[in-house]
């Protein structure tokens, strides 16, 4: 599967375009602006790019209003087929945002429900009480998401809605010749529906990608074979942050042991989840750092630790945003793109990653663990990679049996002796390749 060796650029385009929140039905060409930052995309390294929602909505993109079209505050369905076509020539693949859980109430079905009740041919669509009341005094009872009355719970036990969210899907692929779709609220949805989706877009095109947003719980339960190629780590991205602003790498050693480590109980060997350090839900990572010189070394530890990278657009130049200040701030427009110290360390990371074998497939063996270091081993068809941090602001001496005399430094390049004991220096990082 590509995903398993690829860099992941994230990108919420109606932030990202500087489209107002509310849809107001005007038409414009933002979509477009993706275009410009293409080069950036490539630079960086990535060779992927998921977009948050882009389908019609009625404010976030979220609350989708029509799963065929794209949302007119970022331009015409031409509009982003330039803009597939633009990415796709330069070997970035597209995965797009796909809302199947629940819809907008501005969904032409719902909209249908709301005005001819129990004459709809759409009632059974939702999960509607006639006798009740809705906040919106809609004189009828439906469920929304976790409470949530803007975002309308699809019934897909029901055949006609699975049917239109497939032939949907089918859209984008034949339209656009996506690449992927990011499944919103995946805990959440019908495990019948994912493995239906599975088969669908296994026969539809082959390598298609499926990824689930899962925050918690077994992420084996819809990460398998039969559903869904991965899932977003949760659990391993509050680790990162936590480790580092609590000066205790133990934790998040921890969890990968427990994800990807060499015991039988190991949960998720093999598995690619969905790495990354922030997203549009969350404070972005300059921001929730308390340390300004762990940023570099978070990125290399991310890239480092088994899964799929995943960069949220700004915050490779470290743009900062507090998950307090609402999320339009996490979602920001920004003219262009920002390169510094931290892009091109990141492109590093990226370039480093993507040619290793192990880094892509192997798994995960602790060898140093310090509250401030730790150097952990992934292997994979004879390749050993250690990947070293040094958390602290003293220099480290590491002294362990690394099974070589010497190593290359994928990230630099320089060589590596292992003689004498391991020098980190301050706030370092290192992929030392080994030579069996």
């Amino acid at each position: 599967m590509w995903a398993y060796e690829s860099v992941f650029y994230q990108i919420y385009p109606l932030g990202f375009c500087g489209a107002p929140f509310e849809n107001d039905g005007v038409q414009e060409h933002r979509i477009l602006k993706v275009n410009d930052w293409i080069p950036h995309i490539k630079k960086l390294g990535a060779d992927a790019i998921y977009f948050s929602p882009l389908f019609e909505s009625d404010t976030h993109g979220y609350n989708t209003r029509d799963y065929r079209k794209v949302d007119c505050r970022l331009g015409t369905e031409e509009d982003f087929a330039q803009v597939c076509g633009n990415l796709h020539k330069e070997g970035i693949r597209v995965v797009l945002d796909g809302v199947f859980n629940h819809a907008g109430r501005g969904f032409f079905a719902f909209q249908d429900v709301v005005k001819n009740r129990e004459r709809s041919p759409y009632l059974n669509w939702f999960h509607i009480d006639l006798w009740g009341n809705s906040n919106y005094n809609d004189g009828l009872w439906y469920e929304g998401w976790e409470g949530n009355y803007d975002l309308v719970k699809l019934n897909l036990q029901n055949e006609e809605v699975v049917r239109y969210l497939l032939d949907s899907v089918a859209y984008w692929i034949d339209a656009f010749d996506i690449d992927g779709l990011r499944l919103d609220v995946a805990y959440c949805l019908d495990e019948n529906f994912v493995r239906r989706l599975r088969r669908f877009c296994d026969e539809k095109k082959k390598d298609f990608f499926l990824v689930g947003e899962m925050l918690h719980g077994d992420y084996k339960r819809l990460v398998n074979d039969e559903m869904l190629h991965s899932a977003t780590n949760y659990e391993c991205y509050k680790g990162l942050y936590s480790s580092f602003n609590s000066m205790n790498l133990f934790e998040i050693v921890h969890s990968l042991m427990r994800q990807f480590g060499p015991e039988n109980w190991t949960l998720y060997r093999g598995k690619h989840l969905l790495s990354f350090v922030d997203n549009h839900d969350v404070t972005r990572i300059a921001s929730n750092l308390t340390e300004e010189k762990h940023l570099p070394l978070i990125y290399a530890l991310m890239f480092g630790m088994p899964g799929i990278p995943c960069v949220y657009y700004g915050s490779e130049w470290g743009a900062k945003a507090h998950k307090s200040q609402g999320d339009p701030a996490l979602r920001a427009c920004f003219d262009e793109p920002v390169e510094n110290e931290l892009t091109e360390w990141i492109e590093k990371l990226a370039e480093a990653k993507k040619g290793s074998r192990a880094l892509n497939y192997g798994g995960f063996r602790s060898v140093v663990l310090t509250n401030r270091q730790c150097i952990f081993e992934r292997a994979a068809d004879g390749e050993r990679v250690l990947v070293a941090i040094n958390a602290d602001s003293q220099p480290y001496t590491a002294h362990f049996d690394a099974g070589c005399g010497q190593a290359v430094d994928l990230i630099t390049g320089e060589i590596h002796d292992f003689g004498g004991g391991s020098q980190l220096p301050a706030y370092s990082a290192y992929y030392w390749k080994c030579e069996r």
